[in-house]
């Protein structure tokens, strides 16, 4: 929109003079009938920030009444991988999870979590790119985003955790909130199954990855899976060209055997997730 002398300053905006879209009526037109139907074929995705409001509302109406809040971060990790590498496994973890569960819509996945002191730096704040937020900040944030999913209807709220240091947040918020809504209307959940590395490690194990750790905070596991949503999160190119593309003395090449590998252990882990978050809910 273009200010001229008349229009003035936007009154949304700046807080002086009516805005042109109030004037003209645009306002209505953002304000639609929450029946309006939908004019086009449903996207076929289970992530919230993807959908229209519209998918959102139809997908609720034919029984996805689940929603998954999943927590990342943006933290250092081996000289490799991309500071989001939580937030780049729970794109992969979390579709294989809600479509396993057939009834659940996943929220923004959670990119600030605590990631140690601000001032001075501690943590994985001593590094450049680490992005850090008070326990107290990183709880209220859940706690905002749980009530507006409660607030549109969905009937269960599930907490996952992609790091170690998210967890006891995530556990207090849901203990919290589960008193606060009572036993009757939205239930809320933390599932501390999907975060087990031993238990993931041992799945590896099993199939022969046997890893002696170099000391990067990084391994097979997180680099395979970040391979699946994509190969440039974990420089594979770059390594490749260096002869670098191993990891704790495994080699990840070739490239599909570790994008297969990786697939069937989002899948294991999804297994174990889903049927913990039924556990959870009484289904």
């Amino acid at each position: 929109m273009r200010f001229g002398r008349t229009a003035g300053l936007c009154v949304l905006c700046w807080g002086l003079l009516p805005c042109v879209a109030v004037a003209t009526g645009s306002l209505q037109a953002a304000s639609p009938d929450p029946e309006t139907p939908r004019p086009i074929e449903a996207y076929d995705t289970v992530f919230l920030e993807e959908m229209t409001w519209l998918e959102v509302r139809d997908a609720m109406r034919a029984g996805k009444t689940t929603a998954i809040i999943a927590t990342g971060g943006i933290e250092q990790n081996g000289p490799y991988l991309a500071l989001g590498k939580h937030n780049y496994i729970l794109q992969a973890t979390t579709d294989r999870i809600a479509r396993g569960l057939g009834d659940a819509l996943v929220a923004p996945i959670v990119p600030f979590v605590p990631e140690g002191d601000i001032n001075p730096p501690s943590g994985h704040m001593r590094y450049p790119g680490t992005i850090s937020v008070r326990a107290a900040t990183f709880k209220m944030l859940l706690v905002d985003i749980a009530d507006s999913l409660r607030a549109h209807g969905f009937e269960h709220i599930v907490l996952i955790g992609d790091s170690g240091g998210n967890q006891e947040g995530m556990k207090e918020v849901a203990e919290k909130l589960a008193e606060e809504w009572g036993p009757v209307g939205t239930t809320i959940h933390f599932i501390p199954e999907y975060y087990d590395n031993p238990r993931w490690i041992e799945w590896l194990q099993a199939r022969g990855i046997e890893e002696v750790s170099e000391g990067l905070h990084d391994d097979v596991r997180h680099s395979a899976i970040m391979m699946t949503v994509d190969p440039m999160t974990v420089r594979m190119p770059q390594r490749i060209a260096a002869g670098k593309f191993t990891i704790n003395g495994v080699d990840l090449a070739p490239v599909d055997e570790t994008v297969a590998l990786a697939n069937d252990l989002i899948d294991y882990q999804a297994t174990i997730t889903v049927d913990a978050i039924r556990r959870a809910i009484g289904q």
